[in-house]
């Protein structure tokens, strides 16, 4: 009998073993694929304005989100969110938040099998609210579909008045969607597995922050190359 007790402790912890390091291996191609979407988006000759990329507190990314998921009214997509540091949210990018969306009425609005979608957080209420718990779009926080267009007018009073910004990529064509009635919140339990700890989004961002790991550098360098932190000073 004790041999059998032992026998299955030791199957319990190679299993726990195993899956956390197969939960953290997600969390990791979640961001490389979150650096993928993100270059070739910036890629497009149509992408974000500079100027709304420029004053953005942090960028939200999340690769391949299948539209069945919403119709049944689960989540939905996971990525990760990446601001700006400080309290203020001025300084150089920070180590990667996970992040969950869920909901809402997306699942009609995608048209599309699997989608990307790209969020511009806009102003210090927006991340506090993301940083610290679940937001509801257009509820919580103000949201509204972002243009399109490096030189695309930006300065209309619903971009300006928006918190967050919404995009959408599937099949190829990158606009702005609108996302109200869906919810992002921090993901927990994937930031735990990506960092080995217990740490929270505000962790994370704020600090002192966890070292980046390194399926975020892609990700991390496309941002600065694009909106470096000088340039967000401005």
């Amino acid at each position: 009998m004790k041999i059998l007790f032992r026998v299955l402790l030791a199957v319990m912890v190679v299993s726990t073993v195993t899956f956390a390091k197969d939960t953290k291996e997600k969390q990791e191609d979640r961001l490389k694929n979150s650096g993928t979407v993100m270059g070739e988006i910036l890629n497009v000759p149509d992408d974000i304005p500079q100027d709304l990329l420029d004053k953005a507190k942090c960028v939200v990314v999340i690769p391949s989100v299948v539209k069945a998921a919403f119709i049944v009214g689960g989540s939905y997509g996971r990525g990760t969110m990446v601001c700006r540091s400080g309290r203020t949210f001025s300084g150089g990018w920070s180590s990667p938040a996970m992040m969950v969306l869920e909901g809402g009425s997306v699942g009609f609005q995608i048209g599309g099998e699997a989608t990307d979608f790209v969020l511009l957080i806009m102003n210090e209420h927006g991340a506090n609210s993301l940083l610290h718990s679940k937001v509801k779009l257009g509820g919580d926080v103000s949201a509204a579909a972002g243009p399109v267009g490096r030189t695309a007018e930006a300065n209309t009073d619903a971009y300006l008045r928006s918190e967050i910004l919404t995009y959408s990529r599937a099949r190829g064509l990158f606009a702005g969607v609108s996302l109200e009635g869906a919810s992002l919140r921090p993901d927990d339990e994937g930031n735990e597995a990506l960092y080995g700890r217990d740490i929270n989004a505000e962790k994370i961002v704020m600090g002192p922050s966890p070292a980046v790991p390194s399926a975020a550098h892609e990700l991390l360098a496309l941002l600065e190359k694009a909106s470096p932190t000088s340039r967000a000073r401005n």
